[in-house]
């Protein structure tokens, strides 16, 4: 599969959960939601995957999870807040670099229409 038809595989199970989930529900509701929504559509994905940092040769966890990895070759970052703030990019962006991966989603679910809550960052480049 390509990666655009991947994405576009992503985005369409994201508008599909938020619209019978609606804003306002937890970051884990909306996770668990995706995972299953995902999986139903016949996608690999995994939830909440130890991401280790590199560090002299040696692989240690400090704590960092990626909140849903797709196919092995996306990284699906989710929020459900206000609005997306530098810091969120900046999260995903360091979670693409720690694990080797070039592309990731980053969905805001707390958003009145998803399309407004969704970036697509890749490395080197926002879009």
């Amino acid at each position: 599969m390509q990666i655009n038809d991947l994405t576009n595989q992503i985005i369409g199970a994201a508008i599909a959960v938020h619209r019978e989930l609606g804003p306002g529900l937890l970051e884990s509701a909306y996770e668990a939601c995706l995972a299953f929504e995902l999986a139903k559509r016949g996608l690999r994905v995994e939830q909440q995957k130890p991401l280790p940092v590199h560090y002299q040769g040696v692989d240690l966890d400090c704590g960092y999870r990626i909140d849903l990895l797709v196919e092995k070759r996306v990284i699906v970052e989710l929020k459900a807040v206000e609005r997306l703030e530098p810091i969120h990019n900046a999260q995903l962006l360091s979670y693409l670099k720690l694990s080797g991966l070039r592309l990731g989603l980053l969905i805001n679910f707390n958003v009145l229409v998803l399309k407004n809550g969704i970036k697509r960052i890749a490395l080197g480049l926002e879009e």
